[in-house]
Parts: structure tokens; C-alpha cells; sequence
């Protein structure tokens, strides 16, 4: 994923990890991706991705702060060096900076805008505000209705945290009956800063270096409680099952069928290993993970260094194996292994219960939501694989509920 305007966002989101890394670039105000940096990256990335595809991600802080033509450049720079290949972009953006112009040059460019909505406004802007302490839910569903009208294509980030946790039907409603399709629900799990952090100027703790792992540190307040995770997936699952499926697509159940079917994980903190999933800066620094956006994980800069080498590096390697191998006994002994995988390192601060570090804090919601979708999901591959829609187990689930 790259950064163009790196650690920088309009909007002061209190539960945002990313905007405290400025520290990391001390002396820096514009925070902005030169052309340097955006040509050697572009022509770096399509030579190292595999496959006849390939997929630019676009991330922040907010990406529209680098400005419409630098995408515009962006897109060229695609085609010039690209030409063979299928190129896809993905948008992850807050929505309050696009404007018509903006809305049109992703629709027409089949950018995949991915908009960052917590739900019904008054939950939306509990932790959701900008600079000046104001909302901003109106403004970001004024840039759905915008993306609507020029025929982008539009998923719903969700990030589940302290606040709308306790109200999952009125978050997933809330989507739902506004025509989103395609919904991503992120849990929000940050530490309070230890003292390495505090000399460092940071407000969050860091994740615990992979095979180091850890059970020490507390969430910060804003951050979802395990119980409170799995019930939320729960009841928008029950929701779901009964009313939606084929209409709605949500992710997480998406990437739990997959599990079941043994398919490739959907997203990388369900791989059994990790470290696919670099990130470039603003300045051109590679680093190991969006998580792990620190000194000590830097692989290198996008202008000197060569990107798949830095992919296949010992160190990179050593990062991504460490998700598997330093896994608690606990882990490795759960029947829901095959699903999770141990979750996001970053999450792993938490003890298993007979006392060993490395286990993810979400694990109990996790361990509900998977036992609670078991049977649908057993269901719903059995009616894929003899070709009957998916759709068919609403029918079945009412006719058990008036049973």
C-alpha cells in the first residue's frame, strides 16, 4: 500500500494509529510523494507483482491530500510502463475532500473507492471529527451520494471500536438500507503507550516484534472489547443469513467461507504467515507492514533499493514466518486455527489461558463468531458446490424459526 500524502489527514480521528508517525520524520511539513518517488515506484511495482494483474493500493492518513493530478500522473505513469498488464487501483479515503472532479476522475479511471463510514452519524462522530472538533458523518455521506452519481464503485470500511460496538443492527442497517453492498468490519485494538513509546513521542504503544511476542500492555479505551467484537459479528450475521445473503456482501463472512472451503485467505492477517503487504511512504521508504510502520522495520527506499529483493529479503521473510511460529500452544491446538490464523501480530499482547504470551486479544469474540456461524457456514458450502445459490438458506432459516 502506498502513502502519497503519508502520515497527514484532514479529519483527527481518535481512534487513528497512523498520524502519530510523524514523529518519524522530524523537520518534515509537506508530507508529499514527489514525482521521483511516484515513477520509481509504479515502475518498480508492476515489474515485482506477479501475475497478469496488478493492483495499486492507495492509503493515508488521507490519500486526497497529494491532489487530483497526481493521480492523474499516477494512472499515466500505469499505462506507460503497464501496457501489458491488467491494472486495477484501490482509494481508501474519509470522503470529505472529493468533489465532482474528484468522483469523476475515479469513475471513469474504475478506481475502487473504499469510503471510512462507522455508521449512523451519531455514531459515526463520536471519534469521527475533524481538525476544528466538528463532524464529519454529513460530509462523507454527501461523497457516497457524489460517487453514486458518477457510477464509481463504492465499499463501506467499518471500524469497530468502543462506541458502535454495542449497536451492531443499527450500524449494519444503517448500510444496508442505504444500498451499500460491500462492507469491511475492522476491530480497532490499540495500547496505551509504554515508556519506549513515551520517549518517542508516541501516544500508542508498538506492536511486539514478530517471535517476541507479549502479554503485557492495556487497550486504549476507544478500543473494542473481545466479548463485544464477536457479538457484533454475531448479530449482523443473524441478520444477514436471514435477510441478505446474495444482496450484501460483508467481508468478514466472505473471508470465513473461504476458510471453510479452503480457499486463500481474503486479506493478509488471515494468512498463516504474513509480510506480503508493504508499505511505501510518502519519501520512498519501504517498510514491513502498515502495523509496523517503525525505524526499527524499515526494508529500504523505493529510489535505491530493488522492491521484489526487499520482498524476498531474509529480514522480510523472518517477519512474515514469525506469525506462524511464535504462536501460543493454545493457538495451535484451536479448532478455529484454520479461520483465523492467530489474527493480526499486532493484536497478539494478550495471555492464553494457561499463561502463554502471543495470544490475539480478540481471540474470545473470535472463537464466539466462528462457532456461532459454523453450521451456516457448512450449509452454504454445501449449497454452492451442488449449484444452488447461497440465497436458498434465508428460505431455510425462516422456515426453522417457524418451526
Amino acid at each position: 500500500m502506498a502513502k502519497p500524502a503519508g502520515p497527514t489527514c484532514n479529519l483527527a480521528c481518535e481512534t487513528c494509529f497512523y498520524l502519530e508517525k510523524k514523529t518519524f520524520f522530524p523537520g518534515e511539513k509537506a508530507f508529499r510523494m514527489t514525482e521521483e518517488v511516484l515513477d520509481a515506484y509504479t515502475r518498480k511495482y508492476i515489474s515485482a507483482f506477479p501475475g497478469p494483474g496488478v493492483v495499486f493500493a492507495w492509503q493515508g492518513g488521507e490519500p486526497a491530500l497529494r491532489g487530483i493530478e497526481f493521480f492523474k500522473r499516477a494512472v499515466a505513469l500505469q499505462k506507460k510502463y503497464g501496457s501489458d498488464r491488467h491494472i486495477e487501483n484501490t482509494f481508501q479515503t474519509n470522503g470529505t475532500l472529493l468533489t465532482e472532479d474528484w468522483c469523476g476522475f475515479l469513475a471513469v479511471n474504475n478506481f475502487l473507492v473504499g469510503l471510512s463510514l462507522d455508521g449512523p452519524p451519531e455514531i459515526h462522530d463520536v471519534l469521527r471529527r475533524d481538525r476544528a472538533g466538528k463532524p464529519s458523518a454529513e460530509r462523507v455521506l454527501s461523497a457516497l451520494a457524489l460517487l453514486r452519481r458518477h457510477g464509481a464503485e463504492v465499499n463501506v470500511l467499518c471500524c469497530v471500536h468502543r462506541e458502535n460496538a454495542r449497536r451492531p443492527l443499527d450500524v449494519y442497517r444503517f448500510f444496508r438500507d442505504r444500498g451499500i453492498r460491500f462492507i469491511q468490519f475492522i476491530p480497532v485494538v490499540e495500547r496505551e503507550p509504554d515508556p519506549q513509546a513515551k520517549i518517542q513521542g508516541l501516544a500508542l504503544a508498538a506492536p511486539s516484534s514478530p517471535g517476541r511476542p507479549e502479554a503485557s500492555g492495556s487497550p486504549t479505551p476507544w478500543s473494542v472489547r473481545p466479548e463485544e467484537y464477536g457479538a457484533f459479528l454475531n448479530a449482523v450475521f443473524d441478520e444477514w443469513v436471514r435477510n441478505d445473503v446474495g444482496r450484501v456482501f460483508v467481508m468478514n463472512f466472505e473471508w470465513a467461507l473461504g476458510a471453510w472451503a479452503g480457499a486463500a485467505p481474503g486479506v493478509c492477517y488471515l494468512s498463516s504467515r504474513c509480510g506480503s503487504s508493504l508499505i511505501l511512504e510518502h519519501n520512498g521508504d519501504v517498510y514491513s507492514c502498515d502495523h509496523y510502520m517503525y525505524p526499527g522495520f524499515r526494508l529500504g527506499n523505493i529510489l535505491t533499493d530493488d522492491l521484489a529483493a526487499l520482498v524476498r529479503s531474509e529480514r522480510q521473510l523472518a517477519f512474515g514466518a514469525a506469525k506462524e511460529t511464535s504462536l501460543p500452544g493454545y493457538c495451535l491446538s484451536c479448532r478455529w486455527l484454520f479461520a483465523c490464523r492467530g489474527g493480526c501480530p499486532k493484536q497478539r499482547f494478550a495471555a492464553s489461558p494457561d499463561g502463554e504470551p502471543g495470544m490475539n486479544l480478540l481471540c474470545a469474540g473470535l472463537q464466539s463468531f466462528y462457532g456461532h456461524i459454523e453450521p451456516h457456514m457448512s450449509r452454504i458450502l454445501a449449497l454452492l458446490r451442488s449449484g444452488t445459490p447461497a440465497a436458498k438458506i434465508m428460505a431455510e432459516a425462516a422456515e426453522r424459526e417457524v418451526g
